[in-house]
């Protein structure tokens, strides 16, 4: 479980400073994404250029381009979670790295300038501040050629969210988008590292815009597409104001860890949509447990699920960091054994812990329900609602009737048995939850159904920050 223990530790990204509001969830089976078409096409410059985008994965192993133009410009995350940066057909550069964390970040930058002498100068990709100089394939144009797609005609076929044919779509969550045009900017335009932990974080375009160039902040949620940084907005297909997450890369929420590999040796694992937010359900039978993108050392939590059919095979709770790494390839439930799960289940409305079943709600849970969770890790103890009615009268914010748990880390952990149980889930950064959610926790983060329990907080980084958690 190294990708949960390293995000969880260092808390993805940097706080302070410059803020980054907003952020564009968009899902490939939802047909999400922006483009901007060939009316209006005016000619950039064809041999200079700077893209920046900051992404978040929420799938691994499959071919999706966060950005893309002309046909044949494309910046991708190849099948087997290389990226590539294609400046026009054969002339292209595709890192031997892999990106697979789907609890972080990226800040993805290429500039490109083919007056120079220099082969490997006219191609450049950075992430996260540093140049990527370890290339599989490495096919840099010939000096002064043109970029029919990035630079030429412009406004040509620009895409976000999905390559310039509308395939290939991107799953994930996309920030502070930029296509300069006629420059080649290094990434300190654009990002710095932090005085204080010397992460990577965003900060304030320190460059000047001309009118053919694109820039995405996702602020206004009536117009997704708006280009605050030029003259032509882009359409969206098939996104709405729901897509507007607040999960940013200053302030980076929990999600769902994507490796299915992870959760179950077998290949019937869950496959997550919705920014990590949603897990559908598996054709076969069998406990298969997921595991979040950050854990909880301190401080007390708050996170909500919606309750998929009637009587569900499902469990709702927490369990111990400790015990992921050995369980990580068996099926499992919460409760099984004596390792510090514990879980509401869905079905009996029972909580499981120490391999027993007791008390709880006294019945089963309905489709449509929203189970709170909140977990408090000052006092170990774990607390579970029905529609904001927490079983056993358990008052978190009083330190009254909780379950104990172990004292030592955990994560929030749902399992599931039966095939075809999608599950909704918020952490507070996105949701997919049909229900009105704009209540806060007390720092004004996350938006969940139900107003999180006094002292209570949206598990991400910037509270994460402030408790020490």
């Amino acid at each position: 479980m190294e990708t949960l223990q390293r995000t969880a530790n260092r808390g993805s990204v940097a706080t302070g400073g410059y803020e980054v509001g907003n952020s564009l969830k968009v899902e490939s089976d939802n047909n999400e994404y922006l483009s901007r078409s060939t009316s209006g096409a005016t000619d950039g410059n064809s041999t200079q250029h700077t893209i920046s985008v900051w992404v978040k994965r929420t799938e691994l192993g499959v071919d999706s381009e966060p950005v893309s133009a002309g046909g044949i410009g494309r910046f991708r995350f190849e099948s087997d979670d290389t990226f590539s940066y294609q400046f026009r057909s054969g002339k292209e550069i595709i890192t031997t790295r892999k990106f697979r964390d789907t609890g972080s970040w990226y800040h993805i930058v290429a500039a490109a300038d083919s007056s120079q002498s220099t082969a490997s100068n006219r191609m450049k990709l950075y992430v996260n501040g540093v140049q990527e100089t370890s290339f599989g394939t490495a096919n840099y144009q010939d000096q002064n050629q043109a970029a029919p797609g990035w630079g030429k005609n412009t406004l040509y076929s620009l895409n976000v969210g999905a390559a310039a044919d509308d395939t290939r779509k991107f799953n994930g969550y996309i920030a502070e988008m930029y296509y300069i045009d006629g420059q080649t900017l290094d990434p300190t335009y654009f990002g710095e590292f932090d005085e204080d932990s010397n992460i990577w974080k965003p900060k304030a375009f320190t460059g000047t815009h001309g009118s053919l160039d694109t820039y995405l902040d996702f602020s206004d949620s009536s117009n997704l597409g708006k280009n605050s940084g030029g003259t032509t907005d882009l359409t969206a297909n098939n996104i709405t104001a729901a897509d507007q997450a607040t999960d940013t890369p200053t302030n980076n929420f929990c999600t769902w860890l994507s490796d299915g590999t992870q959760f179950n040796v077998s290949t019937d694992n869950e496959t997550f949509k919705e920014g990590g937010t949603k897990f559908a359900g598996r054709a076969g039978t069998g406990w298969t447990a997921v595991y979040p993108t950050q854990m909880m050392a301190g401080g007390k939590w708050y996170m909500e699920v919606k309750v998929h059919e009637n009587s569900a095979t499902t469990m709702y709770g927490a369990m111990p960091v400790a015990r992921i790494n050995s369980l990580e390839n068996q099926t499992y439930y919460h409760g099984q054994d004596t390792d510090g799960s514990i879980g509401l289940y869905a079905n009996n409305g029972q909580i499981y812990y120490g391999t027993a079943s007791s008390g709880g709600t006294g019945s089963a849970l309905s489709s449509g329900d929203i189970v709170g969770l909140a977990i408090d890790m000052e006092n170990y103890k774990m607390y579970f609602a029905v529609n904001n009615t927490y079983v056993e009268s358990g008052n978190p914010a009083g330190n009254s009737n909780g379950r104990s748990l172990e004292q030592e880390p955990y994560v929030f952990s749902i399992a599931n048995y039966s095939p075809n149980q999608d599950t909704e889930t918020n952490f507070g950064g996105y949701t997919v939850f049909s229900n009105t959610h704009t209540n806060t926790d007390e720092n004004g983060l996350g938006s969940f159904v139900y107003a999180p329990p006094s002292g209570f907080l949206a598990l991400c980084t910037k509270n994460l920050a402030t408790t020490g958690g």
